[in-house]
């Protein structure tokens, strides 16, 4: 028989993403015991072990925060959840479980891409599907009896269009064009060597080539993108409907996997490209959603990610609908620990 946890029936939350990680120690009556933040997730640079490894201070911190100590000899809690960047394959997510099960702070652990944390955060029960455009895009779908949708997310390996990396780079290619005469004009090739005070996109890629201009401020130019298509652009306006269509036809197939598409369903929205709520997207995706899904439901998260972690373990260890009610409350009047 395992050993009792220190918190029966409590819930160790994890999300992870590229940029920072969050940790929530929950009891079973969805009262926030304590909570951490870290930095990036990257197993897929580091290693799976070494990954999990950057998640122990922050799992002390919180357990320090209830007054409880982190020992491998008894389990921190009943369940670990953790949602996790870069965990896009099954056989990923295995290793990531494995690596977690092998710290011993839950009786039992369970890890998904990180997707399905937004997804969670963003409905009342575990049913519907999300999409999320960041730096990157993915989608998941959930059903109450475990069934689920996703995709590979591995770029364009695997299919994928879109994201905020991506539109920077088309968006750099069609004002490199247009300004050699290989392609349209547009006035992309004016405002993007314009947001880095230079003169040409002739400048604007001489200075990223010679790393004048450091390759990680390219994500800059997405939101230049978005003005020009909001001010009529034509090749911006294309790009973002083009970007609209991915997330629509993301969605849709996740919808018809599970068998949602005919019926009421919630597609929930998150990632910095569609949290930011530009009108132009936003229409753009809510107009294709009412011609190809017209019984769904969409809604923009503003929910933490590491609540939909949470949530998935208290799913997970049948809480009642009252302390999931008071999870949610914990973090929308912003009384984390």
């Amino acid at each position: 028989m395992p050993p009792t946890p220190l918190l029966p029936r409590g819930v160790l939350a994890v999300d992870a993403g590229n940029s920072k990680t969050d940790v929530a120690l929950v009891a079973p009556d969805g009262s926030l015991l304590g909570t951490a933040r870290g930095g990036g997730f990257q197993p897929h640079e580091t290693g799976p072990e070494a990954a999990v490894a950057t998640l122990v201070p922050l799992v002390t911190s919180a357990a320090a925060q209830a007054g409880l100590a982190v020992s491998r000899a008894v389990p921190l809690v009943e369940h670990v959840s953790a949602c996790l960047a870069n965990a896009d394959l099954p056989i990923e997510e295995q290793r990531l479980e494995q690596a977690i099960r092998r710290h011993g702070w839950g009786r039992t652990a369970r890890v998904a891409n990180d997707t399905f944390a937004l997804l969670r955060a963003g409905v009342e029960e575990p049913r519907g599907v999300a999409v999320v455009c960041g730096a990157g895009i993915n989608c998941a779908g959930l059903l109450p009896d475990g069934r689920t949708a996703r995709f590979p997310a591995l770029g364009k390996i695997s299919g994928d269009w879109g994201g905020g990396g991506h539109l920077a780079e088309e968006a750099m290619w069609w004002a490199a064009r247009a300004e050699d005469g290989r392609g349209p004009g547009t006035s992309l090739a004016t405002a993007m060597p314009r947001h880095f005070g230079l003169t040409s996109m002739q400048h604007l890629i001489e200075a990223l080539h010679l790393g004048e201009i450091a390759s990680v401020r390219r994500h800059e130019l997405t939101p230049v993108l978005f003005e020009e298509a909001e001010g009529g652009d034509p090749v911006s306006v294309a790009l973002i409907h083009r970007q609209a269509e991915e997330i629509v036809a993301l969605a849709v197939v996740a919808l018809r996997r599970l068998d949602m598409l005919d019926g009421p369903a919630d597609v929930v929205l998150g990632g910095g490209v569609l949290a930011a709520r530009r009108p132009l997207l936003m229409s753009a995706v809510e107009e294709l959603l009412k011609e190809r899904a017209p019984h769904a439901v969409t809604r923009v998260v503003t929910t933490p990610p590491v609540v939909g972690a949470a949530l998935l373990g208290l799913d997970h260890t049948e809480a009642t609908p009252a302390a999931r009610g008071r999870l949610r409350t914990a973090y929308e009047s912003g009384l984390t620990a």
